[in-house]
C-alpha cells in the first residue's frame, strides 16, 4: 500500500508541474481551459491505473461542448469519466475544504456551487454557460451528494434550468462498480457514502486487487423545456441503465 500511496503522490505532483507549464505559457484563455481538461484527462488514466481500475465504456462517448450527468457513488467517479474525455466538473463547496481531495480538485479546474446559497446559481449557471460555449464538456452530479448504490438518489433541478430553458440536450451516464469475488463488495469498498472517512477508506480501497468501474453513456441525450421534468427523465435513464449494470455485472454497486 505504502509503494501505491508514494506512486498517487509522484503522479499527482508530476501532472501539477505539467498542468502549471501550460498556465505559464502566452496562452488564449480557451487554449489554457484546453490544457487544463487534457492534463486532467491524463491524470485521471494515471491514476486509475495505479489504483487497478479498470474502465469500460458502453454507449457513445459524447464529443464537444457538452454538458454531462451522472449518477454519484464514490470519489473514483470523478476520475472515471474524465478517463473517458477531457471534462470538466461542477462539485458542492464542501470539497473544496476537504484534505488533499479539495486542493486536487482546485488545481484540476473544479468548479463549486454553495447549494444552500440560492445567490450563487447565477454565477455557476453563467460560468457552465461560457465552458459549454467554448466547446468544453461539463459534468456534474444532480443528486448532490455519493450514495452506496443502492437507488439513484432524487435529482435537484436547479443547474438544468438554463438547459431546459434553451432545450440543449444533456448527455447522461449511469456509473457502477465490481470488486473480485472474495474482496468486500463495491458497496463498502468503493463506493463512499453516509459518514465513512475518506483516509480509511482510501486504505481498504487500495488493498483490493482491482475495480471493475463501468461507465453506460445514454444512446442519446435527453430534451425537455421544463427543468423538473429534464430531471425527473435524466434520473429514470441512470436509473434504469444502473439496474441493468448491477444485474449483470454480480457485485456492481
Amino acid at each position: 500500500m505504502t509503494r501505491a500511496v508514494l506512486l498517487l503522490l509522484l503522479l499527482t505532483f508530476g501532472f501539477f508541474l505539467l498542468f502549471c507549464a501550460g498556465l505559464v505559457l502566452a496562452w488564449p484563455l480557451q487554449q489554457r481551459l484546453h490544457w487544463r481538461d487534457r492534463v486532467m484527462h491524463w491524470w485521471a488514466r494515471s491514476v486509475l491505473a495505479a489504483l487497478h481500475v479498470r474502465v469500460r465504456c458502453r454507449g457513445p462517448v459524447p464529443v464537444g461542448g457538452c454538458l454531462l450527468v451522472a449518477n454519484h457513488l464514490s470519489y473514483l467517479d470523478v476520475l472515471v469519466l474524465a478517463s473517458t474525455r477531457p471534462l470538466s466538473f461542477l462539485s458542492k463547496s464542501e470539497v473544496a475544504r476537504w484534505p488533499v481531495l479539495g486542493p486536487m480538485a482546485r488545481i484540476a479546474g473544479v468548479r463549486f456551487i454553495t447549494r444552500e446559497d440560492k445567490r450563487d446559481l447565477p454565477r455557476v449557471r453563467s460560468e457552465l454557460a461560457s465552458e459549454l460555449a467554448n466547446g468544453h464538456g461539463v459534468t456534474f452530479f444532480p443528486e448532490g451528494t455519493s450514495s452506496g448504490g443502492d437507488e439513484v438518489l432524487p435529482f435537484r433541478p436547479a443547474l438544468l434550468a438554463d438547459a431546459a430553458a434553451e432545450q440543449r440536450p444533456v448527455h447522461w451516464a449511469a456509473l457502477a462498480y465490481a470488486t473480485p469475488a472474495g474482496s468486500a463488495p463495491a458497496r463498502e469498498s468503493v463506493c463512499w457514502w453516509g459518514e465513512m472517512e475518506f483516509v480509511p477508506h482510501l486504505a481498504s480501497l487500495l488493498q483490493l486487487p482491482f475495480v471493475d468501474a463501468t461507465v453506460a453513456f445514454g444512446d442519446a441525450p435527453i430534451t425537455a423545456s421544463d427543468r423538473k421534468e429534464l430531471a425527473r427523465q435524466l434520473h429514470n435513464a441512470i436509473a434504469a441503465h444502473r439496474a441493468l449494470l448491477c444485474s449483470h455485472d454480480g457485485q456492481a454497486n
